[in-house]
């Protein structure tokens, strides 16, 4: 599976700007590239612009997972996604599901699919819920 078609199937051809949060040394480089080939420069999470997508780079160590989906919440426009990549079962960092499913429900998102988008990584994606 090549970086590119991930970056399909996460929807993101098309969109003008997302933000990265939780970038660090481990996260899957031809993922990141093929997002940044189909999107462009990605904004830092300490940027204040509004955004189409947020990719929310999570591992079970980097803290309280409901504060990063709301600090990840944050900057979406209307109808933007989350999409959290967490590494997958058995990798360092594993989430497990059931705390992404609660986690989201708490942040006031709704985790619509998961797939997989590298070896090493999982992706939910989550959009605000519907009141």
């Amino acid at each position: 599976m090549d970086g590119s078609s991930v970056a399909q199937r996460l929807g993101l051809d098309g969109v003008e700007a997302v933000m990265e949060i939780g970038f660090d040394t481990d996260v899957d480089a031809t993922l990141r590239t093929a997002v940044i080939e189909a999107v462009g420069e990605l904004h830092g999470e300490d940027s204040d612009e509004i955004v189409d997508a947020v990719l929310l780079w999570c591992r079970e160590e980097d803290g309280d997972l409901v504060d990063l989906l709301l600090d990840a919440r944050d900057p979406l426009a209307d109808g933007g996604t989350v999409w959290l990549l967490s590494p997958k079962a058995g990798r360092n960092g594993h989430i497990n599901p059931v705390t992404i499913e609660e986690s989201a429900t708490l942040a006031g998102l709704q985790s619509t699919k998961t797939l997989n988008a590298s070896p090493d990584w999982v992706a939910s994606r989550m959009v605000v819920a519907r009141r």
